[in-house]
């Protein structure tokens, strides 16, 4: 029998190859919350792991089995990568135990047939150092880490980004790639953020304040997506399972934190949040704004309860927030125009690709100008709609500029009246950000730079 947790990674693993569907969704299905502690976190490891290193455990099944990709079908295909994964990426599995599995899963699959050759494959396959190298691995450890983390991407990304991160730039955006990011939490203000942190020490979660913003813990995790506190006799829960809310934060990345708070919202203001589901910077921005309403708007029904149940609890009682379901790159119904505007838009997520490693089989470069144009009519609806000495804020969690300074550059080409605010300008008002305005006037995390999502954002005002 295959163990429940590679029978579960194996069923989420083919659903997102064969589809759009996206496994931290996935991860969330009733089926997952069957498992025991263990075991969840196992599947959790192997469904993300193998989608991160996937570039590179396709390329690694090709040379050891000698045989093009296109040979082995999907599922086996998948059986394999698993195996693969298992073999060179977790050292804590024997090889056996993961060729053993494998082939009871190519036997499950009804892949008998198949089975002789996976376990042929797989044997072929050698251990390698698993994770990000200590320091005393040296030189030819951490060379085979950034040579496999470099084949996990798409190899015209990679290229992409070394032609303008440079070379090293290119590699650390690649390790950190496969690597689990940090679990970052949004507390509702700066002076709660203390009391916050000794609450959840007193229930054993040991948190440290972010870096940047005012308003981020960021959780203290042993492994695989679990924290571990000293003061709870080293009592483990798992982070991504655990229920935040009741704590009174929400999980939200330091940078996405720090691009709402770019908005700047005062109090009574009219506010428009443009592609707003799930709702986590629509959250944010209505702590900030203590009084006043918010139209929050997605082109999806189900994003939008998915919002309303998200920000149930969290919105300010002398706040309003209005879901309306629209196309934001359409032409804006409204006969109001908005003091501050949020535009989150639909983009690549080539920033967040450790949390969202589908992006690495799905994304193609055409996406990038598909993305582009649709960003470009979006940012010049808002605009209409920026009232007079009103904030927009544009951003993505993408790094590439076709989606960023070159959608903003064509939106005010020929639009008179509005500036963009000078880097200077904002790190004047927001005290620490100045490296975020490195390129110019924009706004821009990098996972190497900042430890963080990488984001962009560009500050734009109405003057006339």
């Amino acid at each position: 029998m295959v163990s429940p947790p590679r029978q579960l990674a194996f069923r989420i693993l083919s659903r997102v190859e064969s589809g759009r569907e996206f496994a931290v969704d996935l991860l969330e299905a009733p089926e997952m919350a069957g498992l025991s502690g263990r075991d969840h976190r196992l599947a959790t490891e192997l469904v993300m792991g193998v989608l991160r290193a996937h570039g590179d455990l396709d390329r690694t099944i090709e040379e050891v089995s000698g045989k093009s990709l296109s040979y082995f079908d999907c599922e086996i295909a998948t059986i394999l990568r698993l195996g693969i994964f298992q073999i060179r990426y977790l050292t804590k599995i024997p090889k056996r135990a993961a060729v053993d599995e494998a082939v009871k899963l190519a036997k499950l699959a009804r892949r008998r047939s198949a089975a002789g050759l996976v376990n042929a494959v797989l044997r072929k396959c050698e251990p390698a150092a698993a994770g990000v190298p200590a320091g005393d691995e040296g030189e030819d450890a951490s060379s085979e880490w950034t040579r496999r983390a470099v084949r996990s991407l798409p190899a015209w990304l990679a290229a992409r980004w070394e032609k303008r991160f440079g070379g090293a730039a290119m590699a650390a955006l690649a390790r950190l790639s496969l690597e689990t990011p940090p679990t970052v939490l949004r507390v509702e203000s700066a002076e709660a953020r203390e009391d916050v942190a000794r609450r959840l020490a007193l229930g054993g979660i040991e948190t440290r304040p972010g870096r940047f913003s005012p308003l981020a813990l960021i959780v203290e995790l042993a492994s695989a997506g679990r924290t571990k506190s000293p003061r709870s006799g080293g009592a483990e829960i798992e982070a991504p399972r655990y229920d935040w809310t009741k704590e009174g934060v929400v999980i939200q990345d330091e940078a996405s934190q720090l691009v709402a708070l770019l908005l700047a919202p005062r109090a009574g203001a009219r506010v428009l949040d443009l592609c707003a589901a799930p709702g986590i910077k629509t959250g944010q921005v209505a702590q900030a704004l203590a009084r006043g309403g918010i139209v929050a708007c997605d082109r999806s029904a189900g994003r939008l309860r998915t919002m309303r149940r998200l920000l149930a609890g969290f919105v300010p009682p002398e706040v309003e927030v209005f879901g309306v379901r629209l196309d934001a790159s359409a032409a804006l119904p409204f006969g109001v125009e908005f003091d501050r505007i949020l535009v989150d838009a639909p983009c690549s997520g080539t920033g967040t690709l450790a949390r969202n490693p589908e992006i690495k089989l799905r994304l193609v470069p055409e996406d990038l100008l598909r993305f582009a144009a649709i960003q470009a009519r979006i940012l010049a609806n808002a605009l209409k709609a920026l009232a007079r000495g009103g904030r927009l804020v544009y951003a993505t969690c993408s790094l590439e500029a076709e989606e960023n300074e070159d959608v903003v550059a064509k939106a005010l080409r020929d639009v008179s009246g509005l500036r963009i605010v000078p880097g200077a300008e904002l790190s004047q008002e927001f005290p620490g950000l100045r490296s975020f305005f490195a390129e110019r006037d924009f706004f821009y995390s990098r996972p190497d730079l900042h430890a963080m999502d990488g984001f962009f954002a560009a500050v734009i005002e109405r003057v006339s």
